[in-house]
C-alpha cells in the first residue's frame, strides 16, 4: 500500500506552457481539488487546482486514509468534503467524511459519517445551505440519500430516497433550485439513462422525462455552470464513451456536446469554476490517465491543461470552491 509523505507543505508545479507563474496563494480566487482513487494502489492524495490560472498543487495533508470510489461536494467559501469510498487493506466500505476549510486546506473528520458504509456513491451540494451523498454500495445497491447541514455538519437521511437503487452515477446541481443524480447501474436494467431531480425547497424527487442520451455507468462524472446548465461527462455504455451531456437548468432540456472528451473515458471526476470553467480529471481511457479536460462555460469549448493531475489515477472525487454565491 502506498501512502504519501508529504510533510507541512505544498508541492508546487508550475506549467510553462500555459503561462503562469504564480503559485496557489497568488491572489487567485476560489479553486478545484481532486482527491483520492487509485495510483498504484489506493491513495489519499488531493490535488489542488487554482482558479483562474489552472496551476496544480498538492495538498500537504491528503484525506484521512486512502480512499478510492469515494464521492465529493462542497460549500463554495466555507468547506469541501470527501465521503465514503473503499479503503485499505480489504477493500471495505467506510462511513468516513472529511471536510476541508478552503480558507487553510486544512482537514477534521466529522464525528458523524453517512448513515451506512458506502462505497461507489456520487455526491452533489446546494451551497450555503447542504450537501447530499446519495446512492453507492452499502451491504448491497442502495437508494439512500445522506444530506449535510452546512451550518452544523449535522446528518440526516431523506424520506425519498433516490427512484431506484445504484450506483456509478454522476450528480450535479443547480445552487439554490435542484440536484442531480444521473445514470448509473441497477441490479435489474443493468446500466441506465435515468436523471433524478431533488428541489432544495423541500427535497422532493422527481424523475426528467428526457434522461441522458444514452443508458451510462461507469462512474461518468457530473459538473455544472450553476444558474446555467450542468453536464455528464463519459462512463460506459456497451464501450467506454466520450459523450458530453447538457442539461439547461431553465428548463432540463439535454442536448450533446458537439466536441466531447478528448479521449473516451470512465472512473473520472468533475468539478466546476461557476461562471467560467468546468474541469473532468483522471479516469481511464486505453489506461489510466492524468488528464484535466477543461470546458469553458462561455461557449463549451475544451481544452486540455498543460498540467494535469500528479498522477494517473482512476476511482477518484471533485469539488470546488467554485465562485456560486
Amino acid at each position: 500500500c502506498w501512502v504519501a509523505d508529504r510533510g507541512a507543505g505544498l508541492m508546487v508545479i508550475r506549467p510553462a506552457d500555459h503561462g503562469i507563474f504564480a503559485s496557489s496563494g497568488g491572489g487567485a480566487v476560489g479553486a478545484g481539488y481532486f482527491g483520492g482513487g487509485w495510483v498504484a494502489a489506493r491513495v489519499d492524495t488531493v490535488d489542488k487546482f487554482s482558479f483562474p490560472n489552472d496551476s496544480r498543487t498538492t495538498l500537504g495533508t491528503g484525506l484521512s486514509a486512502v480512499r478510492q470510489y469515494l464521492a465529493a461536494m462542497a460549500n463554495s467559501g466555507t468547506a469541501g468534503y470527501f465521503g465514503g469510498g473503499i479503503d485499505n487493506p480489504d477493500g471495505d466500505n467506510v462511513d468516513t467524511v472529511d471536510k476541508f476549510a478552503f480558507s487553510d486546506d486544512s482537514r477534521t473528520t466529522l464525528g458523524t459519517g453517512l448513515s451506512a458504509a458506502t462505497g461507489w456513491l456520487s455526491g452533489m451540494a446546494n451551497s450555503g445551505t447542504a450537501g447530499y451523498f446519495g446512492g453507492g454500495i452499502a451491504a448491497t445497491f442502495t437508494d439512500a440519500v445522506d444530506k449535510f447541514a452546512f451550518s452544523d455538519d449535522s446528518r440526516t437521511t431523506l424520506a425519498t430516497g433516490l427512484s431506484m437503487a445504484r450506483y456509478y452515477m454522476a450528480a450535479m446541481a443547480n445552487s439554490g433550485t435542484a440536484g442531480y443524480f444521473c445514470g448509473g447501474y441497477e441490479a435489474v436494467a443493468e446500466r441506465v439513462d435515468t436523471v433524478d431531480k431533488f428541489a432544495f425547497s423541500d427535497d422532493s424527487r422527481s424523475t426528467l422525462g428526457t434522461g441522458l442520451s444514452a443508458a451510462r455507468w461507469g462512474w461518468l462524472a457530473g459538473m455544472a455552470n450553476s444558474g446555467t446548465a450542468g453536464y455528464v461527462c463519459g462512463g460506459k455504455e456497451a464501450a467506454t464513451v466520450d459523450t458530453v451531456d447538457k442539461f439547461a437548468f431553465s428548463d432540463d432540456s439535454r442536448s450533446t456536446l458537439a466536441t466531447g472528451l478528448s479521449a473516451a473515458t470512465w472512473l473520472a471526476a468533475a468539478m466546476a469554476d461557476s461562471g467560467t470553467a468546468g474541469y473532468f480529471g483522471g479516469g481511464y481511457a486505453a489506461a489510466t490517465v492524468s488528464t484535466v479536460d477543461k470546458f469553458d462555460f462561455s461557449d463549451d469549448s475544451r481544452s486540455t491543461l498543460g498540467t494535469g493531475l500528479s498522477a494517473a489515477t482512476y476511482g477518484l472525487a471533485g469539488m470546488a470552491d467554485g465562485n456560486i454565491a
